[in-house]
């Protein structure tokens, strides 16, 4: 098997090795452990995704996909405000009112 991408932490590995797999693409995410021994630090490059040498050209042709996908812009529609509109904090607040005056009353 060969190294076709190193991933950033094992959730992108694994997040590139379905996408692998979704396109019959058999692979082998390696490296959590070594990830895991350095505890809090943020290390990168020591997981790694792998596939079978006869599935490399298309395997590099997936990773080119995923990597542009990563680097496109957010869409408009999620480039919406973050926060809830005040008519729902408004009824939260109302409930969560309800609910401590039955609580204590």
């Amino acid at each position: 098997m060969e190294i076709i991408y190193r991933a950033k932490d094992f959730a992108d590995a694994h997040i590139l090795a379905g996408y692998l797999r979704a396109r019959g693409l058999e692979c082998h995410v390696g490296g959590h452990y070594l990830q895991g021994g350095l505890g809090e630090l943020g290390a990168t490059d020591l997981t790694v995704v792998r596939v079978a040498a006869q599935d490399v050209a298309r395997a590099r042709e997936v990773v080119e996909s995923y990597e542009q996908s990563q680097r496109e812009p957010a869409t408009p529609a999620m480039t919406g405000s973050p926060l809830p509109s005040p008519l729902l904090v408004v009824a939260l607040f109302l409930v969560s009112v309800l609910v401590l005056v039955n609580w204590f009353g």
